[in-house]
């Protein structure tokens, strides 16, 4: 069910909440279990007094929500969110292949609707459309790669190519190489190096800087041109190969 290209959440990382409300059992648990599996938290209710008093405390990003439930149904419930200032995006169940009943959920503050029966990835993917308007952020197959020039590092994979030609980088290598290409084109301190690679209570010659530069000098810049550079007395920086250096 989850799709992997696709990751939605909050700007904070934290999952998308969504409400489900449908006095079925069978079928709350069915809707709970594929919005589980989508990474989000799952609130559910039976009732529309409870769903209304859920909506309050859960404060969910968007709402499924069955038309016909006990107690107020599912069309005031929306009424009543909307009356209160609740503008949580809806998307409607109904039982109801009728084109006023439709007008009806949709004229109360609905969103969205799907007729019954349906299928659990088109109710999926139309919350997917709800929450995106909805949330701050949203991290659709986020690329996490760090790119100067033709050098490529995955942070997730630890994987790092040249022009297409993996490298083998020790894991302080590859610390050292992530913090130069995530400020490309900057100079970097020993001091700022020392900080962020070894950390700061390391209490080893500073020349450890000086030599790791060293090793990835010999691993990186021997497939190109030169990309790690050093303004003496200052510290080091990373640029493309054919861009030429500022710095010697």
């Amino acid at each position: 069910m989850n799709n992997e290209q696709t990751t939605l959440t909050h700007l904070d990382g934290s999952p998308i909440r969504v409400m489900v409300v449908e006095d079925d059992p069978l079928l709350n648990e069915l809707l709970t279990m594929a919005m589980r599996a989508e990474g989000w938290e799952t609130h559910s209710a039976t009732h529309g007094n409870d769903a209304l008093a859920l909506a309050r405390d859960a404060s969910p990003d968007v709402v499924i929500m069955d038309i016909m439930i006990p107690g107020i149904d599912g069309v005031e419930v929306v009424r009543r969110l909307r009356a209160r200032g609740d503008d949580v995006p809806v998307l409607f169940l109904t039982a109801k292949d009728e084109l006023q009943n439709k007008l009806e959920g949709l004229s109360a503050g609905g969103d969205d609707y799907v007729t019954k029966p349906f299928s659990l990835e088109e109710v999926v993917l139309r919350l997917r459309a709800m929450a995106r308007r909805r949330v701050i952020s949203t991290v659709e197959a986020e690329d996490t790669r760090l790119m100067v020039g033709d050098l490529v590092l995955d942070p997730q994979t630890h994987e790092v190519t040249r022009a297409g030609t993996p490298i083998k980088l020790t894991a302080t290598e590859f610390s050292l190489l992530n913090y130069l290409m995530e400020n490309p084109r900057h100079v970097l301190s020993k001091a700022q190096i020392l900080e962020r690679v070894w950390d700061y209570n390391f209490d080893g010659n500073a020349n450890v800087v000086e030599i790791y530069v060293s090793y990835l000098r010999k691993k990186i810049d021997a497939l190109g041109l030169e990309m790690i550079h050093t303004l003496r007395g200052v510290g080091y920086s990373i640029r493309p190969g054919d861009e030429e250096a500022a710095v010697g």
